[in-house]
């Protein structure tokens, strides 16, 4: 079971708010830029996130609950910054994976531990 939301209300209140400086420039992590469903508000979101392909795969330590990860289903895109730099992401689409082999070594032991075995994959929106 993904960690519990209790975990994410607190990170969201604390932790987050400091994160928020940082993880667009550090390996491993990215912020999410994202728009509320329903309020159409702005939001940032620090993120476990990993280059595959042509996209990023982002790992959902909280699970499909997570209000960033709903919102950028709900509006097909989002931006994301890592390692400084912002592009844009397209077709987000939920997928599942026990092993979590696509991720580096360490960062795949946490997710089988928590058992967090779904993540959300996005696109880069390639310019035309």
């Amino acid at each position: 079971m993904p960690l519990p939301r209790s975990l994410a209300r607190a990170n969201r209140v604390g932790l987050n708010r400091v994160v928020v400086r940082v993880a667009g420039h550090l390996p491993g992590f990215a912020l999410v830029h994202h728009r509320g469903r329903r309020s159409g508000r702005q939001y940032t979101t620090p993120v476990n996130a990993f280059r595959i392909g042509n996209g990023y795969r982002f790992a959902l330590t909280y699970g499909t609950g997570s209000d960033w990860a709903r919102n950028v289903l709900a509006a097909r895109e989002c931006d994301v910054t890592v390692r400084g730099r912002t592009v844009h992401l397209v077709e987000p689409r939920l997928e599942h994976d026990r092993s979590a082999r696509w991720a580096p070594g360490p960062v795949g032991a946490v997710l089988r531990r928590i058992g967090a075995d779904t993540y959300l994959q996005c696109r880069i929106d390639e310019p035309r």
